[in-house]
């Protein structure tokens, strides 16, 4: 049983590549995990993981960087996020919203699952395909789901490995705040460095 590591971006897993030095590609098989690249968002995330999730995976890691609600928090920091809610999955009633779940089509809101000591912060997420930058609809998200966690495929992740019976787990690390758009206030770069620094760490110690 093998271990597949999932993200959204080549970027985002620059170190790791280089690490265990791995080859081009957007699915790469290794003797002790595979690795895939979705691409960004849960549709693209949703469609690779149909192409490659199997039974043979007893673990899937989906590694990213990601939005953060809570200043408190600091940038770069990487999180166990636990919990993850597909944020925009319903219906508008007026002012309210309805999740999927509410209308009875579906489930919005998953967890991870693991025996597997991470040892990490623990957050919770919401998956979107709308990254928030206005004030209204950052505070709507408050109110609604107090989130810690934003980004745009984790939810996609635990889904897939509901259904398919398989242990999963979403690490991500703090880029940015939640706030208006305003690129001068990211650290990417020290978000996928440490992202990178926790997940080579942790795959290297599974072997």
């Amino acid at each position: 049983m093998k271990t597949l590591v999932v993200a959204a971006t080549k970027a985002e897993l620059t170190y790791f590549y280089q690490h265990f030095n791995l080859p081009e590609g957007d699915f790469i098989e290794s003797k002790h995990f595979d690795l895939l690249i979705t691409g960004v968002g849960m549709v693209a995330t949703a469609f690779s993981l149909g192409k490659h999730l199997s039974s043979k995976y007893s673990l899937v890691i989906n590694f990213g960087i990601a939005g953060c609600f809570d200043r408190n928090i600091e940038l770069g920091t990487v999180l166990n996020i636990t919990e993850d809610i597909f944020a925009e999955l319903g219906a508008e009633n007026g002012d309210e919203f309805l999740t999927i779940s509410d209308l009875g089509f579906g489930e919005n809101h998953f967890k991870s699952r693991t025996d597997k000591k991470v040892g990490l912060p623990i957050a919770k997420g919401i998956t979107v395909n709308c990254v928030s930058g206005n004030e209204k609809s950052i505070k709507n998200l408050r109110t609604r789901l107090n989130p810690t966690t934003e980004s745009m495929e984790g939810a996609s992740v635990f889904y897939a490995c509901k259904l398919q019976h398989i242990d999963c787990l979403q690490i991500r690390s703090i880029s940015n705040y939640v706030e208006p758009r305003n690129k001068d206030n990211w650290k990417i770069g020290l978000a996928v460095k440490n992202l990178n620094d926790w997940a080579i760490a942790f795959i290297g110690e599974m072997n």
